[in-house]
């Protein structure tokens, strides 16, 4: 893409390349110096006059202002079109005050972006009362990804689709399980879940086809902590499934998570690689490249 720079923030290296290739174009590497007072140095080497700067927002807080200062060195080096691409976005959830005196997050990350880019491009996000991007991000350009066909091409190749059942575990998965299941043609299955706090989650048999003696394959945007995909497996094997697999887009859970999940039964867990983590299993690059290929400068 001519007149197209990829900008890739610290620890994006790879994945940032590997969109730069689809895109047939060049990428760097944002360098970021950190004080012993933790404030951060970050210097841009170059912009051309569309720059796309690439950045999964997981961990956010020190992200949030590196990035930023990444913005504007670009900026000031001549990029006249920012674009970020963050395949996983931060502070969604806090859409609305559920306390009194509580920051609503996602309005004010929203605007601290709209802000700075012209365009913002992710992947599934967590998005509750808002219906779309660009109630988040005033102003600013906005893409929405589905992940389905990410997921589902995961499942496709394990070649299950005649004994599989594609489960989501409560009604905001909803979408993206009758999506995943229409793509491989398998029945799907939603669970009812009521959550308690952060850790703590109660899952009970929904509606849909029986999982028993099929695989079950347990479909998320997000797996946190994991207890959620853990409690539905759980479920699961007592409604007779023979085996129990997660897929999900973000893959946020710790090791110690991952161990939970195992010893919950549940044979293997994959991610995309929207954040890196120890079970992505594919690339979201094709499906970015796909959405920026028109830009231009």
């Amino acid at each position: 893409m001519s007149g197209v720079l990829i900008a890739a923030m610290p620890g994006e290296t790879t994945p940032a390349r590997r969109l730069a290739a689809l895109l047939d174009a060049p990428s760097v590497d944002i360098e970021v110096h950190r004080f012993p007072d933790r404030e951060s140095s970050v210097r841009a080497g170059r912009a051309q006059a569309t720059t796309i700067l690439y950045c999964s927002l997981n961990d956010p807080n020190a992200k949030l202002i590196e990035l930023a200062l990444a913005a504007s060195a670009l900026r000031d080096l001549g990029a006249r079109r920012l674009v970020l691409v963050a395949p996983y976005l931060c502070y969604m959830r806090q859409d609305a005050a559920f306390q009194p005196g509580e920051a609503v997050s996602q309005r004010v990350v929203g605007r601290f972006l709209a802000e700075r880019f012209d365009r913002i491009v992710t992947i599934e996000p967590h998005l509750h009362r808002a219906r779309t991007l660009a109630e988040v991000f005033p102003g600013a350009e906005t893409t929405s990804l589905s992940a389905a066909p990410l997921l589902a091409e995961i499942i496709r190749r394990d070649g299950a689709e005649d004994r599989a059942i594609v489960v989501g575990p409560d009604a905001e998965s909803r979408w993206w399980t009758e999506a995943v299941a229409a793509a491989i043609g398998a029945p799907f299955h939603i669970l009812r879940k009521a959550r308690r706090d952060d850790r703590q989650v109660s899952i009970e048999t929904g509606e849909g086809a029986a999982p028993g003696g099929r695989t079950a394959y347990l479909i998320d945007d997000v797996a946190s902590t994991g207890n959620t995909l853990a409690t539905a497996a759980k479920l699961l094997f007592e409604n007779g499934a023979k085996r129990v697999e997660a897929v999900v887009a973000h893959a946020l859970s710790s090791d110690a998570d991952v161990k939970r999940l195992r010893a919950a039964g549940i044979a293997r867990l994959r991610s995309t690689d929207s954040v890196a983590h120890v079970t992505n299993a594919i690339e979201v690059a094709p499906l970015l490249a796909a959405a920026l290929c028109v830009e231009a400068p």
